[in-house]
């Protein structure tokens, strides 16, 4: 006489039980995110924010910009605080110039400029250039690229800039990204992700290389 041994709970469940759960799962879920999908219907230009201390805000926007090129729409860059250092991103896109108009407007970082007065001019030509895109049409998605900086420094004003933000054509995409978005531009955002360091390169001794950094 034999007898049925019982499977130790530290045992894996077979396989056809495994795959039967998880269809049970996966089609709970997707009844869940159709009717997201269905209730999610509405067509307009959005603004997208990144933020916070984490690395990749600055790739997160250039990696839209692209998108939005493979998608045949005209782009523009306006970037702030930044242009000292060439990038590999500018330096790819100006291949563009009739999909993505680039343009660098910032000096380097403020604690290399170390001049408030012409860091707040260069901010404001910078917005100009924003402003003009902002009027335009024409242009499907537009970055501002350390934008957040600009404002959280005070170099503009944050009433003003969110004024030209809700005054784009109805159908234009704006990214923004840097450190220390307001709470201001936060509330009218429609997308914000805050980018949260775990680990970074620098800490242990690795310098800024190009393709990964520059």
């Amino acid at each position: 006489m034999t007898q049925d041994v019982p499977q130790s709970p530290s045992e894996p469940a077979s396989d056809d039980g495994r795959n039967a759960r998880h269809r049970t799962r996966m089609a709970r879920k997707k009844e869940v995110i159709d009717d997201k999908i269905a209730q999610a219907q509405r067509d307009c230009g959005v603004i997208v924010v990144t933020t916070g201390n984490g690395k990749g805000k600055s790739s997160s926007g250039f990696g839209m910009v692209v998108r939005a090129m493979g998608h045949g729409m005209k782009t523009g860059v306006v970037q702030f605080i930044k242009g000292a250092i060439p990038t590999g991103e500018e330096t790819f896109l100006r291949r563009f110039p009739s999909e993505c108009e680039f343009f660098v407007m910032g000096e380097g970082y403020t604690w290399e400029t170390q001049d408030r007065t012409r860091d707040i001019a260069k901010a404001e030509a910078a917005w100009e250039q924003a402003r003009r895109m902002l009027r335009d049409p024409s242009f499907g998605l537009v970055l501002f690229d350390e934008l957040n900086i600009a404002l959280k420094l005070g170099y503009l004003d944050v009433d003003t800039v969110i004024a030209d933000l809700q005054a784009r054509p109805e159908m234009q995409h704006v990214v923004i990204t840097g450190r220390g978005a307001p709470q201001a531009l936060i509330d009218v955002a429609h997308t914000v992700t805050d980018m949260t360091p775990v680990k970074h390169a620098f800490a242990q001794g690795i310098r800024a290389q190009a393709g990964v950094e520059m």
